[in-house]
């Protein structure tokens, strides 16, 4: 009791949300005793007043009512399904009372909310199984850019592939940038050695250069590999935080409001947008999948069945690291940390072994550096061979890889950080504090386009082939390709509202007006019949 009031005090000394304090005056005001005041028969009756103050329930697809054994009596639980899909991912909610009081019905509400409110999972399951439909249909090289072809025509795709492009190319610059500061963390830590972050970069990209350019089964069998590692060290990691005892749940919030908002959002509603290209960075590259369609053996099969466990494995470990991390370390002190992994290995172990620990979890970003550039590479080469871009991307070594797309890729990304190299010297408290943010961000807001036009490009497809075999089909159909089409819409607009990257973005989006002028006056009267031309261009006439 003593612990509970000591608790009331302090939690009158912190920025409260105006409902809460509205609901502690209105309590205050009907001199309702205190949970430690009155019998325990009294207290249960008064909660009963929370299911009205709670408010009016969302409209919700359906709720059911279950039982379930339990030690000593059947326990109820309550199901609530935001859809009609047999498959959708479950979030387990488990309402506290002291054991003694409290009845499910006080969090209806904000449960018909959770439900209702999934975003980025939802967009991205709502993608995927689009994609997957397409992908099976469509097995091409030119992934995104295709679809888009064959549903809108040759400004469809090239829109749609001018924004893959910058997407995977800046992917690539962020994954360097911050793989080269795990890696001088570590060297410097064990054995003192420290490189300027510009030598880290160019050895980074010859390295995963050389390795992509010895063929896609050497680099598919590398990538392999170090998933498994990755997959083990975010395991190793995440027991070691649930055990270390340093983890809590205050830690999640400790980033100071600002005034007028709560601890839970810092920075009010605004800053779930500005926090969207965080999530998604999450699941960024997921989407890359049909790229490699003319390497798979079946990817009518493999291909959906691959988003899915990508999409799972990413969901299940982006949770983990999400937390657990930030429980131990706090949301502030992570807030523009570099090393945010090894950070958290520091703080359990301390600097040497963490130094070991974190090369291990250095692996990580290097599998996906290996797979953002098979990414962008076969996309440049996709958009060359057709005539989109010019025609040199499309040259291969005898491996049958894009070498000299997979340069000038590297070339781009590698000038982009030269770029941000002279922001931090100039403005090391501004631009260059969030120097990886801004290319982050610049590749989430050409994701977000090119998952706006998949999206859009499978639901006129849906309307315009209804007869084309689809070997897989969505689950979640047209709601699906909607609910992607609009999250990613507004998420879109998160960046356009961000003043710490609208210049980045503002940049990025003259150089894409700058490529479609160029497309409307030369490239577009310049297209070749490539596999992904042919085949829209047959479909047309159907």
């Amino acid at each position: 009791v003593m612990q509970l009031k000591a608790g009331i005090k302090e939690i009158s000394r912190v920025s409260l949300a105006p409902e809460i304090i509205k609901l502690l005056a209105d309590q205050k005001a009907a001199a309702l005793p205190q949970v430690w005041e009155a019998p325990l028969s009294e207290i249960r009756k008064l909660t009963q007043s929370r299911v009205a103050i709670n408010g009016k329930p969302e409209s919700i697809h359906s709720v059911i009512n279950r039982f379930i054994p339990g030690p000593t009596a059947d326990l109820p639980i309550r199901i609530y399904r935001p859809n009609a899909d047999q498959n959708a991912p479950a979030l387990i909610y488990f309402h506290g009372g002291g054991w003694v009081m409290g009845f499910i019905d006080i969090y209806d509400a904000a449960l018909h909310r959770l439900a209702n409110q999934s975003g980025s999972v939802i967009m991205y399951y709502g993608l995927m199984f689009s994609i997957g439909e397409m992908a099976a249909a469509m097995p091409h090289t030119g992934g995104a850019y295709s679809f888009a072809r064959t549903a809108i025509g040759p400004w469809g795709g090239f829109i749609t592939g001018l924004a893959e492009t910058i997407t995977y190319v800046a992917t690539t610059a962020v994954i360097v940038f911050f793989s080269a500061g795990y890696a001088d963390g570590i060297t410097s830590t064990l054995i003192g050695v420290s490189l300027p972050m510009w030598v880290w970069w160019i050895i980074l990209y010859i390295v995963f250069i050389a390795l992509n350019a010895t063929g896609s089964s050497v680099a598919f069998k590398f990538a392999i590999v170090v998933a498994i590692i990755s997959l083990a060290i975010i395991v190793i990691f995440s027991l070691m935080a649930a055990f270390s005892g340093l983890f809590s749940v205050d830690k999640l919030f400790n980033i100071a409001p600002e005034p007028g908002q709560s601890a839970f959002l810092p920075f009010g509603v605004e800053g779930i947008l500005w926090a969207i290209p965080f999530a998604v960075w999450f699941f960024l590259g997921i989407e890359e999948l049909p790229l490699a369609a003319e390497e798979a053996k079946n990817p009518a099969r493999d291909i959906p069945k691959a988003g899915l466990w990508a999409r799972t494995t990413l969901i299940a470990t982006g949770l983990l690291i999400l937390f657990l991390n930030t429980g131990i370390n706090g949301a502030e002190e992570l807030r523009l940390a570099g090393e945010p992994l090894l950070d958290g290995f520091r703080l359990m172990v301390g600097d040497q072994l963490a130094a070991l620990l974190g090369l291990i979890a250095l692996i990580g970003l290097l599998a996906s550096l290996q797979g953002i550039m098979f990414a962008y590479a076969r996309n440049m080469f996709s958009l060359s061979r057709a005539g989109y871009y010019p025609r040199g991307l499309s040259v291969t070594n005898s491996k049958n890889v894009p070498f000299v797309a997979l340069v000038v890729g590297a070339v781009i990304g590698f000038a982009a950080l030269l770029s941000i190299e002279v922001l931090t010297a100039v403005d090391a408290e501004g631009a260059g504090a969030v120097a990886g943010a801004i290319v982050l961000n610049i590749a989430v807001w050409g994701a977000m386009l090119a998952y706006m036009m998949q999206a859009v490009s499978f639901l006129i497809l849906r309307r315009k082939l209804p007869k084309l075999k689809r070997p897989y089909v969505s689950p979640w159909g047209v709601p699906g390709a909607v609910a992607a089409a609009v999250i990613a819409g507004i998420s879109f607009v998160g960046y356009l509202i961000n003043p710490a990257f609208q210049t980045a973005i503002a940049g990025i989006a003259v150089i894409y007006l700058i490529m479609l002028i160029i497309f409307a006056v030369y490239g577009r009267h310049n297209l070749v019949l490539a596999p992904e031309e042919e085949y829209a261009v047959n479909n047309s006439k159907k």
